[in-house]
């Protein structure tokens, strides 16, 4: 059997790459979770991350979207984006919509302008599956979102590098 190969770039320190996070802010507590483990992420590979707060998870992607525009506007693009919130179901069908358009569009944003970007809204059943995924001592999703987006990164540069 053989190996599967990894890239140079696996490891590659990040300096000088921003890193917008765009976090729901509906559970407090949640999102400060999420948010510890994302920035410690981005920090630990040595880019820089900005944070913006939005109240819910269906105003992320378009968040996001504003965002790039204005970074590419002037003259300061975002390298990569890592998404943060918490859809917990409840007892309407709402929930439905709002984990699966956040989830689209979040996907849509990523294919069409070719962006890293770290999907770390967790959609779960309780308060329980929430905490053991956003803990930064458990699960650590935000940090998982970070990582995702910042490996895609750097897939990203060593394809335009070479």
């Amino acid at each position: 059997m053989v190996a599967p190969r990894r890239s140079a770039a696996s490891k590659t320190p990040l300096a000088g790459a921003r890193v917008l996070i765009v976090e729901a802010r509906y559970y407090e507590d949640l999102a400060d979770e999420l948010l510890a483990g994302a920035v410690a992420a981005v920090e630990a590979a040595g880019a820089t991350a900005e944070v913006v707060t939005v109240p819910g998870a269906l105003e992320i992607p378009a968040t996001i979207a504003i965002l790039l525009d204005a970074g590419a506007a002037t003259g300061r693009p975002w390298d990569a984006a890592v998404a943060l919130g918490c859809v917990i179901r409840g007892e309407t069908g709402h929930y439905d919509i709002v984990a699966g358009e956040s989830s689209r569009a979040l996907m849509d944003l990523a294919v069409q302008r070719r962006l890293p970007l770290g999907n770390g809204i967790l959609t779960v059943e309780n308060d329980e599956q929430a905490w053991a995924r956003a803990r930064v001592s458990d699960m650590n999703k935000g940090g998982g979102a970070a990582e995702a987006a910042l490996a895609v990164l750097r897939v990203k540069r060593a394809g335009q590098a070479g």
